[in-house]
């Protein structure tokens, strides 16, 4: 089977569920998250280990797997640990370092990267329920609408970004990171980034969630998340070439491993919950 075929065959598999999971929202949005950050922050642990690093990185898979789940926790009104039980965290972490890493096996870069690994993974796509959730949402049309926005602002720059790169070429945009990505390309993809949230939220937000932003912040919004997106994956990019791997895993075919595929994610979720809590104002039938 083909590379496009077998990203076409779990095209057809994920984005039924994942929309499926996003309308219905609550437990199974919570653990969606929660498994695909888990997977990922396990992954960004090999890349790290890859690239000469010692961390912790059991805990630090379990963290990212629970900070989704005390997201849903909040929504749903029950106990959520506060700041003080956050650095009762760092403490068990900086003592399981002491025991297993020694002062020879860089302890605090253990740390450190340990909680930065869920924080970056769990943390990030937490923002996605946040913004199933946003206070300015009523109903499941108009939450999946707000979460559906950010994904397809990437998946729109990453199209764009290919297909104008593609066409156009020249400059590379960060040879030393992605020798593939050019200038032309990422142009290209927050161009129609700006297009496409134009159109969204004329067609989409408006009638589905009563929402609506005016023009300048329309486009504001496209701009700022499309070139968060590149900006994430670029990121991604860095961390595998020091790793010195191509794919974070081989877990999805035909697309490598699940940081792969949300690395875009991980800037655009927490941006795009920023920016709309900014700029979306009601829009009354």
């Amino acid at each position: 089977m083909s590379e496009l075929a077998k990203r076409t065959a779990f095209a057809v598999v994920a984005i039924p569920v994942v929309m499926a999971c996003i309308w219905f929202g609550g437990a199974p949005f919570a653990i969606l998250i929660s498994v695909a950050s888990a997977i990922a922050a396990y992954e960004f642990y090999k890349l790290a280990i890859a690239a000469g690093n010692t961390p912790l990185w059991g805990h630090g898979v379990i963290l990212s797997a629970l900070i989704p789940l005390f997201m849903y926790a909040r929504i749903l009104g029950f106990w959520v640990p506060s700041v003080s039980v956050l650095m009762l965290v760092i403490l068990e972490l900086l003592a399981v370092s002491l025991w297993l890493r020694g002062s020879s096996r860089k302890p605090l870069e253990a740390v450190g990267i340990t909680l930065f690994g869920a924080l970056y993974t769990g943390g990030m796509m937490s923002f996605a329920f946040a913004l199933r959730y946003h206070p300015y949402v009523i109903g499941a049309a108009a939450g999946t609408a707000l979460v559906a926005l950010p994904f397809i602002l990437t998946w729109i720059t990453d199209i764009g970004g290919y297909t104008f790169g593609r066409m156009i070429g020249g400059k590379k945009l960060m040879p030393s990171v992605s020798p593939g990505k050019t200038v032309a390309g990422a142009v290209g993809g927050f161009v129609m980034a700006i297009v496409v949230v134009i159109a969204y939220e004329r067609f989409v937000l408006r009638p589905q969630a009563q929402l609506g932003m005016l023009l300048q912040g329309a486009i504001l919004l496209g701009v700022v998340v499309s070139i968060s997106g590149q900006i994430g994956d670029l990121v991604e990019s860095m961390l595998k070439r020091q790793a010195g791997v191509k794919d974070s895993s081989h877990l999805i075919p035909g697309h490598g491993g699940m940081l792969d595929r949300i690395d875009s994610l991980l800037f655009t979720l927490p941006v795009s919950y920023v920016m709309l809590s900014w700029l979306l104002i009601p829009v009354p039938r």
